[in-house]
């Protein structure tokens, strides 16, 4: 299903290929967006590609990945293709990430910086469950 998404909105994005322009472009894109910049550590990214007129990102990496969030003791996982719609603080329809809480693998379906001073950032499942965490625990490490 990701491979549709992404199909639809390769016209008219930038694409960007190699591990190393992969997570330069990432970071850029994060920072344009006023989220944390270390929000999405992938490894070994194939491509990102970014569609601003539709609010559209997609990143591919070689394999799927998990990483832990030291500040807050929390492990991410990351498919192979992790696509989004997004705005200025703001993550929406959110595929192919999962955050471990207690035994279980929950889907994230969203994520955003609401409060006004941008301290906070609140993940969202698919039940529409969210849970807050400081937006300092995602930055570079």
């Amino acid at each position: 299903m990701a491979q549709q998404i992404i199909a639809n909105n390769r016209q008219g994005a930038e694409v960007y290929t190699g591990h190393d322009v992969c997570m330069k472009k990432v970071v850029e894109i994060l920072r344009e967006l006023h989220l944390p910049r270390g929000l999405l550590p992938l490894n070994d990214m194939e491509e990102v590609g970014y569609n601003r007129s539709a609010g559209f990102i997609w990143l591919k990496q070689k394999k799927e990945t998990t990483h832990n969030f030291k500040k807050i003791s929390k492990n991410v996982w990351y498919a192979k293709e992790v696509t989004a719609h997004v705005e200025d603080k703001k993550v929406t329809r959110l595929t192919g990430v999962k955050a471990k809480e207690l035994l279980l693998w929950i889907t994230l379906t969203g994520m955003a910086i609401e409060d006004p001073e941008g301290k906070k950032i609140t993940f969202t499942t698919t039940t529409g469950i969210g849970k807050n965490f400081p937006a300092s625990a995602f930055e570079l490490e």
